[in-house]
């Protein structure tokens, strides 16, 4: 038995954490109704639920964002009370969550050791941090990361790499790791996993949250199933439950989530053509087309500028040089607003960031670009607005199924509906998406891959950017492969396979 097996199986007498009862209620909503979790030192303990089930409010409680309304918290076999982040961060609980919590206009170093920053005398020790950044991003396989960068500046996945690394700074003695793979690469995940693997070796203990099903069977040793705020599973062996059992617990489904077919192949002129779409230092000379009814596919490593090519082409970013055109039209350049009212609609990688109005009800988030198709002698008809965006967000079943709820008290695969339900509504003839599966359950993701093959046959053309490689060549009609910013390949979805993909785009990486 390897320690990590006897952390498991000695994880129900002896848990380093022990949390009975957890009760956590909102205004309207019950988030937690009687919640039970334990966790043994040295192991990886996976929470399991769909987007609403309660995992982000449950692991806010521990970290001390929430106090709970009722429930027992017990830490190394004593009762506690974590009242605010700070407490649980001394106690020794690290936090990555999903969103992440970096502050952009720090540097790399500042954001590793902010909170426990080093001194001497009362006075800062800016090379010290540096030092230990650097030795945390090497650690971590990402020694080209420079700890004077700007955080702000870097692309999800580096933001992503330097959140490990501050909580690895901590020393914690427990990791909760919210979705850390959503935004990395094959590679990047098999480092995530290498460091997994050495600390519970040392005796941490990880919680990892995760909708990738084949990770929690590569790297869990428990799994506790959330399903409406209660506990519905515990302490079931992650490598030898049946997937099936595990979705059935989460979903009440007993079959996984299975792309649609693709529909007869699109014919006719594109609606959408990329030429010689180029932005220096991010890609060069980018050319496509898509046709109505077409979904073409960006795959490629993070950093190969597929996200980019995205938001350039949407007017978010300015090009060097290249022309967009929608139904033979040019676009002017690095304008929003043309491109909207040209019919473009983009779901971007970050929602929270770059899509939603975290303080508006999600009626408004979703009515925003059309708002005034609701207005009448300059005032907003607010029950016909409310009414369009209940019946898109019900087709998404957005939960709770509340219009007037904040948008930012939503989880974040339900904040990712409301992003779609926006474009729904709309009505654009091009659809930008990227990572729209994002930190969505396995439940939303079939639902959501049924929208996009739904939106195709009715005419719209779809470009998908995605890190999940066989949902690329799963829904995509073509698939265009970068590689450092440049196509490097183009091919019908059905022709291609995961292996050769990544084979592709890790060819100019070999030494």
């Amino acid at each position: 038995m390897t320690s990590r097996q006897a952390a498991a199986s000695s994880g129900a007498a002896t848990p380093l954490l022990r949390m009975r009862g957890i009760v956590k209620q909102f205004p309207g909503v019950r988030a937690l109704d009687g919640v039970d979790l334990d966790v043994a030192a040295g192991e990886v303990h996976c929470l399991l639920g769909q987007n609403g089930a309660g995992k982000s409010t449950l692991i806010k409680v521990l970290a001390g964002a929430h106090r709970p309304d009722a429930g027992e918290i017990e830490w190394d076999g004593r009762a506690v009370t974590f009242g605010s982040p700070h407490a649980a961060d001394v106690a020794g609980i690290a936090t990555i969550h999903q969103e992440l919590d970096l502050v952009p206009w720090l540097s790399v170093a500042d954001n590793v050791v902010l909170g426990h920053e080093p001194a001497r005398f009362g006075f800062a020790r800016p090379a010290s941090a540096e030092r230990t950044a650097a030795e945390l991003l090497r650690r971590l396989g990402h020694p080209e990361i420079s700890p004077r960068r700007e955080v702000g500046r870097l692309p999800a996945a580096g933001q992503q790499v330097v959140s490990l690394a501050r909580a690895l700074s901590r020393n914690a003695r427990l990791i909760v790791m919210d979705e850390p793979s959503a935004v990395l690469d094959s590679e990047e995940v098999a480092n995530l996993f290498r460091v997994v693997g050495e600390l519970t070796a040392a005796g941490v203990a990880v919680v990892y949250i995760s909708h990738r099903l084949e990770e929690i069977r590569r790297i869990g040793d428990r799994v506790t199933v959330l399903k409406d705020g209660r506990t519905v599973a515990r302490n079931l062996p992650a490598r030898t439950t049946p997937t099936t059992e595990v979705i059935r617990l989460m979903t009440g489904r007993s079959v996984e989530y299975a792309l649609p077919p693709r529909g007869p192949a699109p014919v006719g002129d594109p609606v959408l053509e990329v030429s010689g779409l180029t932005r220096r230092g991010e890609f060069t000379d980018v050319s496509f087309g898509v046709r109505a009814g077409e979904i073409v596919g960006l795959a490629g490593l993070v950093g190969s500028g597929r996200s980019e090519v995205l938001e350039t082409v949407y007017g978010a970013r300015r090009p060097s040089a290249g022309t967009v055109r929608v139904r033979g039209r040019v676009l002017r350049p690095g304008s929003v607003p043309a491109a909207v009212r040209a019919g473009l609609g983009l779901c971007p990688e970050e929602r929270k960031s770059q899509a939603l109005l975290l303080a508006e009800p999600v009626y408004r988030n979703v009515s925003l670009p059309v708002l005034s198709r609701f207005a009448r002698g300059g005032f907003v008809r607010a029950d016909v607005e409310r009414a369009s965006v209940r019946a898109a967000t019900r087709q998404l079943d957005v939960r709770p199924a509340d219009p007037a709820r904040p948008v930012r008290t939503l989880s974040g695969g339900n904040q990712q509906k409301v992003v779609l339900a926006r474009w729904l509504l709309t009505g654009c003839s091009v659809l930008l998406l990227d990572e729209p599966t994002r930190g969505v359950d396995v439940g939303a993701r079939g639902e959501i891959y049924t929208l996009v093959r739904e939106l195709a046959a009715r005419g719209v053309a779809v470009v998908l950017v995605s890190s999940d490689v066989p949902e690329v060549l799963g829904l995509a009609d073509r698939v265009l492969v970068l590689r450092e910013g440049r196509v490097v390949h183009e091919a019908p979805g059905g022709e291609l396979d995961e292996a050769r993909v990544l084979d592709l785009v890790m060819e100019g990486s070999r030494g």
